[in-house]
């Protein structure tokens, strides 16, 4: 189970996301040490009370997301936070626990105030990055899951590792970052010479140019401007040295022209019905889900007032059990009273088990469905990143440009479809 938490502010905004109806199902599990039985209403309180110290950062969020393929009970999530709240010191600390479930995959969020109201002050959380590690660690160990080589050894961990210049870069032209950043180092990797690794990266789309600073700079088919240093993991004196001189390559301006020429005629087109049939078939499966989301929510309510109903009809039974007047007092005096007491709540609790077990029981019937519907939904997007790959390849090919013609500096970036 992957742990990720950190320290913050901005309470309002917290339950907001916790909320966020772009969840396929959100369910408050637990609210535990506020007065208000809202989430939104608990926060209000924690930062009521964080006003009387000097602490802005008076919640601890964390978000526990277990293996992908693997349903996990309640009781898992519940020993995991238990866990966690005992190895950062926020035992006994009010707490808000959030499920959420999304493309065939269930996550919780369990929020703490870290103000202890009887002292006024902070916990104090030293290297939880380490400490949610450790615990992390045990979870995957004690319940048999495949440990991901990040908790093996932190050497082992996908090099594929960006900066938030680096990801919001790739974030806006639409593809994905370890793409963009693996082709890059695969590209560098297999070039023994400035002209091999230019004659490479034009063969999967991008274009050298001089950039500021002696600084050797690529061009994709929309515009958009990679540094080559940054992007294959290596110096800018490397890149120097094996480039050769620097100075003879186009600037940025000539390589958008030249970039412009190619692209306009030929991929403009094909681009489009690739974008096209794409959000046909996006479209037809986003109707999929989310009739698939409101069934599974009006079984789970189903499910509810089935278990309310049944839950009131037994414990009306239970309490027509005693019986009143003189009869009642005296099995108060033989002990007969207490007997039925005990009775009532052993079957009472029995009740609350099977309860748990019959909606953990709907909810993974739930989540095999999804994830079924989540592989035609990723099958359908490889395929699309597929063709779309192969497209921006073909920008290699022919020269297109026409003398007649003024470059184009701008680039229209291909549609972002939500899937």
């Amino acid at each position: 189970m992957i742990l990720n938490g950190n320290q913050r502010g901005g309470h309002g905004d917290l339950a907001r996301h916790l909320m966020k109806p772009e969840n396929e199902h959100v369910e408050v599990h637990e609210i535990r040490g506020f007065v208000s039985e809202t989430v939104a209403g608990a926060f209000k309180e924690a930062h009521a009370i964080s006003r009387g110290t000097k602490c802005t950062q008076f919640l601890y969020s964390l978000s526990l997301s277990p293996p992908a393929a693997e349903n996990v009970p309640v009781k898992v999530f519940e020993d995991a936070i238990d866990a966690v709240e005992s190895k950062l010191g926020l035992s006994g600390q009010p707490r808000v626990i959030v499920f959420h479930e999304k493309q065939g995959r269930r996550h919780a969020h369990c929020v703490w105030s870290r103000i202890d109201a009887d002292t006024m002050t902070a916990v104090k959380l030293p290297h939880t990055k380490l400490k949610l590690r450790d615990v992390s660690r045990q979870l995957f160990i004690r319940h048999g899951w495949q440990m991901p080589d990040g908790l093996v050894d932190r050497s082992l961990r996908n090099p594929l590792n960006f900066d938030r210049k680096e990801w919001f870069q790739a974030r806006r032209v639409k593809q994905d970052p370890r793409d963009i950043k693996g082709l890059f180092q695969q590209c560098w990797s297999a070039a023994d010479s400035g002209k091999a690794f230019k004659h490479a990266i034009e063969e999967r789309g991008y274009y050298l140019a001089r950039g500021d600073r002696r600084a050797v700079v690529a061009l994709d088919v929309h515009g958009e401007i990679y540094a080559v240093a940054r992007w294959a993991d290596v110096k800018t004196k490397d890149v120097v040295a094996r480039m050769g001189d620097v100075s003879a390559l186009p600037s940025v301006e000539e390589t958008q022209a030249k970039i412009a020429g190619l692209v306009r005629d030929k991929l403009t087109g094909f681009i489009g019905s690739a974008v096209s049939d794409f959000a046909q078939a996006a479209q037809g499966i986003e109707a999929k889900r989310l009739a698939m989301a409101e069934r599974h929510r009006a079984d789970r309510r189903s499910l509810q007032a089935a278990q309310d109903e049944r839950w009131t009809k037994e414990a009306v039974e239970r309490g027509t059990r005693f019986r009143r007047g003189i009869r009642g007092l005296w099995d108060r005096l033989t002990g007969q009273a207490a007997k039925l007491r005990d009775q009532n709540e052993r079957e009472t609790t029995q009740a609350a088990e099977r309860d748990a077990r019959e909606k953990q029981a709907l909810i993974e019937r739930q989540l095999d469905e999804r994830r079924h519907l989540q592989r035609e939904i990723d099958h359908t997007r490889r395929l699309h990143t597929k063709d779309m790959a192969m497209l921006y390849r073909q920008t290699s090919g022919p020269k297109l440009t026409h003398d007649d013609e003024k470059p184009r500096q701008k680039f229209r970036q291909s549609a972002g479809l939500r899937l």
